[in-house]
């Protein structure tokens, strides 16, 4: 429990909206590299493989510092955890701002990936906070902000890069970071440690929550294959029109406005999940991302086709996200911080997997190649949903 949470409507609201600003301005700190890949692969005449690895070490960072650092939530105040990750953040966007290589670019990402695993504090002080029945809606609420962030990530970066710059998309979000830590150091509350375990017995724990919790175990398996689809998508899709279409990075920068429709099924996904349970809301989910890749197939011929698959893509990742995570922090309240760990774990490591797989991969073989390796992805998440393969109950 958090003993210092505001307990005025207003203080709880001012609360709220604090963490809803924070995760806005955390979530983009590592999609703005998505439009920009094209112009950073210019500016370094390097290939997609090369600049494939800002994004692969982003995303694998994130899964570094959701394994390593989210579950010390359990045993040391989340506070603390927070407000360390963002300074250290703010440095790594600055450094990224002034890299002189594609190797510096990489490390400052894969930085900015570890810190950025304090969204998960974020999450498990919201779940904390909100009342049971209305836990989804508040984690939908949350995430919405979190979407609305990357949102922004991708259109801005990919308008700074085409009029003034990449660089500057960094220096940008080393500002905002700079503005939001002296709020969260004067209002985030001090939260409680529920576990006396040692760290070595915190990140054994995590092994034990996946191997006695089925329905964590189901949930964070679909959700590392979505990771696979999601994060593959943007890893290529700047090179892939740059390639296929001749669009620059404020074009696919603005592909972040369809492919963030996601925005509008996230608090309506958690109102949904709160009603029906995890199964219906997943399915939905599933389907909607093999439709999106079906669409996909056909963007070497259509950017329109892409825009429709960005739509159904986002859509469907979302809408899987929010009963998933709604299941991690309801299945173990005392854990939440290890829960939402080893859910990060899986998403973070499906994100860097499909961002390494894909950027080879449409490197050596094409865009179709990329469409049967995230359609491969998809049918597997689909079969450990119908339970063809038995990875756990839904609990």
């Amino acid at each position: 429990m958090i003993p210092n949470l505001p307990a005025s409507v207003d203080e709880h609201r001012n609360f709220v909206a604090l963490m809803i600003a924070s995760a806005f301005i955390v979530a983009g700190g590592i999609h703005y590299q998505t439009p920009m890949l094209a112009a950073i692969a210019a500016e370094f005449q390097a290939d997609a493989a090369a600049t494939g690895w800002i994004p692969t070490l982003s995303f694998g960072g994130m899964l570094v510092g959701s394994l390593f650092l989210v579950p010390l939530g359990d045993r040391i105040d989340k506070r603390r955890l927070v407000l360390c990750k963002i300074v250290v953040l703010t440095l790594a966007q600055a450094l990224m701002a002034a890299a002189p290589s594609i190797a510096v670019l990489a490390a400052g990402s894969l930085v900015s990936g570890i810190c950025s695993s304090l969204m998960q504090s974020f999450i498990a002080i919201t779940a904390e906070t909100a009342h049971p029945n209305h836990r989804g809606r508040a984690l939908g609420t949350l995430m919405m902000a979190m979407f609305s962030g990357i949102l922004f990530a991708r259109i801005a970066g990919g308008l700074i890069a085409t009029h003034i710059g990449w660089r500057y998309s960094y220096m940008l979000s080393a500002g905002m970071l700079l503005l939001i830590v002296p709020v969260l150091c004067a209002r985030l509350p001090n939260t409680r440690p529920t576990s006396q375990a040692s760290y070595r017995g915190l990140l054994w724990s995590i092994y034990e929550l996946l191997r006695t919790h089925g329905g964590i175990r189901r949930a964070s398996a679909i959700q590392f294959m979505f990771g696979i689809c999601y994060g593959g998508f943007w890893a290529v899709v700047a090179p892939m029109l740059a390639v296929l279409h001749s669009v620059g990075p404020a074009g696919t920068g603005f592909m972040g406005i369809p492919g963030a429709a996601g925005i509008f099924v996230a608090r309506p996904a958690g109102r949904w999940m709160d009603r029906a349970g995890v199964m219906p809301v997943v399915l939905t989910g599933i389907c909607s991302m093999l439709a999106a890749w079906v669409a996909m197939g056909f963007g070497v011929w259509s950017i329109a086709a892409v825009v429709i698959g960005a739509m159904l893509l986002d859509c469907g990742l979302r809408t899987a996200m929010v009963a998933n995570q709604t299941l991690v922090n309801s299945a173990v309240p005392d854990s939440r911080a290890r829960a939402n760990t080893l859910f990060g774990m899986h998403v973070w490591s499906g994100n860097a997997v499909g961002a390494f797989l894909t950027s080879w991969t449409f490197a050596h073989f094409g865009w179709l190649a990329v469409c049967g390796v995230a359609m491969t992805a998809m049918v597997i998440a689909l079969l450990i949903h119908l339970g063809v393969f038995p990875v756990g109950k839904t609990e």
